[in-house]
């Protein structure tokens, strides 16, 4: 890992040959459950593609990028603020989850390699057949694993308050947002989503009025397929296998007053993903809100420079 604090990412730009090669062997070792390819795919093929049932906002021209939303999210809520930066530069793909913003509310839980595959598939049926993955909260997980078992077309990471694996911690903090979710209180709902989305010194300057109106806007907005995102992270995400087989350019980006998904996490990914680039926003879980100017300048840069270098190839 390599820091940089001061809002820009620096570092090796990307894993060595010989790195792939160990990356990939990390993968055979790991027990098959946690494997994110299958035991027949070889090194550099795919896991096969299914036919994607995601609506998607598609924007802009130029090299591929794939976005991955946050739980409870959706691709306007969380990268609508930062999209006219993204779509100056890039064809930008936006698939929403299940049961939020153009996509139907599942009938069956999530599951996590076939969202990740269904993500793919996405941007490959909009005619990206390689991109780089920008991941946001739960979208991180699910753009790491998308990496591993599609590694021909992803070529880079951008994971934004990210995370391998909720620890005891997050798991209290995401039951409890289900509890109220499943309670059918939204407005209590997001009051608590406010108090652990926004970074105190965000929330310390809002005027009451203001407040007030943050919360009846969260609570009127809450996507439908919202439980079956949080069943997803809850029971399912554990991608701490597949760090040490990433092999892309990647930039965790900490939102460092953060406090659904702390940076002991974003640190976590750094420390584990070879050659990762580390920058850090100073806001709360929600930089679109918060941040959106830094936070897609980040972004903007980090994928330009690897562009430039000749190993983010145009779609």
């Amino acid at each position: 890992m390599t820091t940089n604090t001061a809002g820009s990412a620096t570092g090796t730009p990307f894993p060595s040959a010989p790195h792939r090669t160990a990356a990939l062997a990390v993968l055979a070792a790991a027990p098959s459950s946690d494997r994110p390819l299958p035991e027949s795919e070889g090194e550099n093929m795919s896991t096969a593609l299914p036919a994607s049932s995601l609506g998607r906002m598609v924007r802009g021209n130029g090299p591929g990028l794939l976005l991955a939303h946050g739980a409870g999210g959706g691709i306007d809520a969380n990268y609508g603020p930062i999209m006219d930066t993204l779509a100056a530069q890039h064809t930008v793909v936006g698939p929403d989850y299940p049961g939020t913003g153009r996509t139907k509310r599942a009938d069956a839980p999530l599951a996590l390699n076939a969202l990740a595959d269904e993500l793919v598939a996405t941007a490959v049926e909009e005619g990206l057949q390689t991109f780089a993955i920008a991941g946001y909260s739960l979208g991180s997980p699910l753009a790491i694993r998308a990496a591993t078992r599609h590694p021909d077309r992803v070529t880079a990471l951008v994971l934004t308050a990210g995370f391998a694996h909720p620890n005891p911690r997050f798991l209290l903090a995401v039951r409890l947002w289900r509890d109220l979710l499943r309670a059918g209180d939204p407005e209590r709902l997001a009051g608590y989503l406010s108090l652990i989305g926004l970074s105190a010194p965000a929330l310390d300057v809002m005027a009451q009025d203001d407040l007030d109106s943050a919360v009846k806007m969260t609570a009127a907005t809450i996507p439908p397929g919202t439980p079956e995102h949080l069943d997803l992270l809850i029971e399912h995400i554990d991608v701490r296998a597949d760090l040490a087989a990433i092999a892309v350019p990647t930039l965790v980006i900490s939102t460092t007053l953060d406090q659904l998904v702390t940076p002991h996490h974003h640190r976590q990914l750094a420390d584990a993903i070879p050659g990762a680039r580390y920058a850090e926003i100073a806001t709360g879980h929600l930089p679109f809100i918060e941040q959106p100017e830094e936070w897609a300048t980040l972004i903007r840069d980090f994928l330009r420079e690897n562009s430039s270098i000749g190993i983010y190839p145009a779609a």
